[in-house]
């Protein structure tokens, strides 16, 4: 089994030799940028991972692996122009370096351009990987129409906040793992215990990211803490404190939400997540998810000396700062 580094490695040696197009270059220019920003590239990873569990050879996963990535970063396009977010990564998104149209229809390129490196995978069902690859690309933008329907949405149920989260987060992971799983010559169950893997440890790392917003330390994570709290924005953990708040504490709680003093708003919302005991709550709900993970990766008919690093890599996920 080849470890995180090498297949980082591997993975960044051929994403760095990828070329998209040349003309026009309006079109291409943007595509290179958004690719080359860097990031942990946690999901083509996870193919190949994924695909070594059953395969010494991961190169035949790798044109897959871009495919994700790629995926993934015309999600990220899109997603800065509906955030109007200036910043990614520390960069400049494509929308506000270029123009709105440009990163639209980059966006859109960048989309077909997934599709036809997955469509370079050989010895393998080309229309089974596109079967999983293209329901989750339709799963990914429910998940993020369902988010921002939450914004006007009154109320949100704890069912339909983790369905969101499933959706918009942890399917591209049950995919990237799935995908790579097939290519390295998986059976059928063993390919659906690795995807059910990567949607719980998707769960819970959205849960884990929830908690961190709220109480992490922001000199470490690099984010503003209380960033969701400000936003309004409706997390496992606000669900919950709206489902427990007792009366005497319902008013203090809706003057909070509204109150433009982000720095009062957070320290009222913090004490009542204190009061009723909301980071315990979210906590459990991660650990729910993260057993459910273990026990599908479990299920996975290969020795169990390979799914050391999978599951250190899943540890070190849940243990991010940032």
């Amino acid at each position: 089994m080849k470890t995180y580094q090498q297949l980082f490695e591997l993975f960044t040696s051929h994403i760095n030799e990828a070329e998209y197009g040349k003309n026009p270059k309006e079109l291409y220019e943007p595509i290179s940028y958004m690719m080359q920003l860097g990031g942990k590239r946690l999901r083509p990873i996870l193919s190949l991972m994924a695909c070594n569990l059953f395969e010494e050879n991961v190169a035949k996963a790798l044109h897959a692996a871009h495919a994700i990535e790629v995926f993934h970063n015309f999600s990220l396009v899109h997603d800065d122009i509906m955030d109007n977010a200036p910043l990614r990564r520390g960069k400049e998104t494509i929308y506000k370096k270029w123009n709105m149209p440009i990163a639209i229809l980059s966006g859109d390129l960048m989309m077909i351009k997934a599709t036809q490196l997955l469509c370079k995978t050989n010895d393998v069902d080309i229309r089974e990987l596109l079967n999983v690859f293209n329901n989750t690309a339709v799963e990914v933008c429910e998940g993020q129409q369902i988010d921002m329907n939450f914004e006007t949405q009154k109320s949100v149920s704890h069912e339909e906040y983790l369905e969101m989260i499933k959706l918009k987060t942890a399917v591209l992971l049950g995919c990237s793992l799935k995908i790579g799983a097939i290519i390295g010559g998986a059976n059928k169950e063993d390919a659906k215990h690795i995807y059910d893997f990567g949607i719980n440890i998707g769960l819970a790392f959205q849960i884990q990211d929830d908690i961190l917003d709220s109480f992490g330390d922001g000199s470490i994570t690099g984010k503003q803490v209380g960033g969701d709290i400000i936003a309004n924005k409706k997390t496992l953990l606000l669900i919950e404190l709206i489902d427990s708040v007792h009366k005497d504490d319902q008013l203090l709680l809706e003057k909070a939400m509204k109150n433009q003093n982000d720095n009062e708003k957070i320290i009222v919302i913090l004490s009542l997540y204190n009061k009723y005991k909301i980071q315990e709550f979210a906590e459990g709900k991660k650990e729910i998810y993260l057993k459910l993970a273990y026990e599908h990766l479990s299920k996975v008919n290969i020795e169990e000396s390979k799914k050391v690093i999978i599951t250190h890599t899943a540890q070190e996920l849940m243990s991010r700062i940032s």
